[in-house]
């Protein structure tokens, strides 16, 4: 299992999950629904009740069996959100995919491009990995925000690629390697002011 210490920058953090945070991340997705629904994977054929006991068991044991990364994000000492690390694979791969959330009020403060450059700073630099993915859907404008203002480059569209609210969605395919970052990813957040 790899570690992950808490890592902050000014007043965000980016810790790791634990089961404590159950209460405040139960509280976030259920006053959001609507607000996340539109991004969260489904199963399909099932319609089931958001169990947030079982997603914080289910990250916490991928990452206990270094699969994955459980971690929290949070704003002035508040959790605010959740990214994942999801896939991470060493070796002649050494890769991993990155998925988040944020709640809708703390959404537009440069929250998530900041947590998502800790975490691949932190892939890239503790881990080792060489390649770091996200998946996004084109309708997405969010998310496509953090992608550009962290420079990560569009590789293609994996089509009809994760089932969500209904439907297989397409999700357009964005990475970065090591050797693309310069310095490190948060700086290019900083230079651009978070915007």
């Amino acid at each position: 299992m790899q570690r992950f210490p808490p890592l902050t920058h000014g007043d965000i953090t980016l810790r790791a999950l634990a089961k404590r945070d159950f209460r405040v991340l139960r509280k976030l997705l259920i006053a959001d629904r609507e607000w996340l629904i539109p991004w969260e994977a489904t199963t399909p054929g099932i319609r089931y009740p958001l169990d947030v006991r079982w997603m914080i068991r289910s990250l916490m044991s991928q990452a206990k069996k270094g699969a994955g990364l459980a971690l929290v994000m949070e704003h002035e000492g508040k959790v605010v959100g959740q990214l994942n690390v999801a896939n991470i694979l060493f070796g002649s791969v050494s890769s991993a995919t990155i998925g988040y959330w944020i709640a809708k009020n703390s959404a537009g403060k440069s929250i998530v491009p900041i947590c998502v450059a800790i975490a691949i700073d932190h892939l890239f630099t503790e881990f080792g990995l060489h390649r770091v993915e996200i998946d996004i859907r084109p309708e997405n404008t969010a998310s496509l925000r953090v992608v550009q203002k962290l420079g990560l480059r569009q590789e293609g569209t994996k089509e009809r690629f994760i089932h969500i609210d209904g439907h297989w969605r397409d999700h357009n395919i964005f990475a970065i390697t090591s050797e693309e970052i310069k310095g490190s990813l948060l700086s290019r957040v900083q230079n651009t002011g978070g915007q």
